[in-house]
């Protein structure tokens, strides 16, 4: 469980990288011509109409949680498979630019020298904005790497629409119920932790790597 000094930045950094997770995938649906999200109220920044109490606290006990679904409708597109597909890596595609902003900003931080700061309070919403924005950076590459998992209802499973053969695809969707079962059941039992956590240390090493050069 999180210690209160450590909530103290995963909570912001949660609501940050879930509300635009979710707002993407609205705004990207919305551009393909369906009004779904938009009726529904989730073309917003306010974090209450994308936030799932429940699957908030879960990600915030055990890692791993879920926010309220936007609901699409693909008949609006002209194309269904490019529209599902486009909606579905949108998310994911959030999270990894939300991660390099952090990193960015992080860094450029990191190069500000703390005598400029000529009081004690300023001194530490420097130092917290550098553990927000390192805080934000891991979340978000998280978010986004545990997303494309290709297994139902992750985001993966429907960006794996766009890749195979339709008869393929629908007749695995068959056991999407299963698989979703089966998601669930690896993820409680922790065998996924190590490889995700590996992918996201070498994805932000790479991206802090970039932003050094940049600055």
């Amino acid at each position: 469980m999180l210690d209160l000094d450590t909530l103290i930045y995963v909570v912001p950094a949660i609501i940050i990288t879930v509300t635009l997770h979710e707002l993407a995938h609205g705004w990207v649906s919305y551009k393909f011509g369906d009004p779904t999200p938009k009726l529904d109220g989730r073309l917003s920044l306010n974090p209450l109409h994308h936030l799932d109490p429940i699957g908030t606290i879960a990600l915030l006990l055990v890692g791993f949680g879920w926010a309220k679904p936007v609901h699409i409708d693909p008949r609006y597109y002209k194309d269904a498979k490019t529209g599902i597909v486009w909606t579905a890596f949108a998310g994911p595609l959030m999270n990894f630019i939300i991660a390099f902003v952090a990193i960015f900003l992080f860094n450029l931080l990191l190069k500000l020298p703390v005598s400029i700061f000529s009081s004690e309070i300023m001194t530490r919403i420097f130092i917290y904005l550098i553990y927000l924005m390192q805080y934000t950076a891991l979340i978000s590459l998280g978010q986004a790497i545990f997303n494309l998992i290709p297994l139902p209802p992750l985001d993966g499973s429907k960006i794996l629409y766009g890749i195979l053969p339709d008869s393929v695809y629908f007749n695995i969707m068959k056991y999407e119920n299963w698989l979703s079962l089966i998601l669930f059941l690896v993820l409680f039992s922790g065998v996924l932790n190590g490889p995700l956590v590996s992918i996201r240390t070498i994805v932000f090493d790479g991206m802090n790597n970039l932003c050094a050069l940049i600055l």
